[in-house]
């Protein structure tokens, strides 16, 4: 499986981006996947995943203004973020997993990983 992470960019705060995850090897419906970021000088966060059975998941911080989503038949998914703030600025990383329990989908147990794209919102 192979991920790949495209989207990211130079915005204002406020404006929108749409982050794409293209996913080969297997179909993105039967897999967890899940965008995580990591802010200058800080920690890897999880943002948002997206399970198998189509439920949604986001991290506080995000919640009304970034949306995930999946294309089967593009087998991509997207994050849609709006409203963006400088705090938003980060590398953005897709991962997944078959087995990704819900107990831990802002934890380690994704087996695939994407490269980054780099997400630089200004004030």
């Amino acid at each position: 499986v192979q991920l790949q992470a495209s989207g990211g960019g130079l915005v204002q705060a406020g404006d929108s981006l749409r982050l794409s995850c293209v996913v080969s090897g297997r179909p993105v419906n039967r897999l967890t996947v899940a965008w995580f970021r990591q802010p200058p000088g800080k920690a890897r966060e999880f943002v948002s995943a997206i399970r198998s059975t189509g439920h949604t998941y986001y991290t506080e911080s995000v919640k009304g203004r970034f949306t995930i989503s999946r294309d089967s038949a593009k087998n991509t998914v997207y994050l849609q973020m709006n409203s963006l703030k400088p705090d938003d600025t980060a590398v953005f990383y897709c991962a997944a997993g078959a087995r990704v329990i819900l107990s831990n989908l802002a934890g380690d147990d994704y087996d695939y990983w994407g490269q980054g794209t780099l997400v630089t919102v200004s004030s």
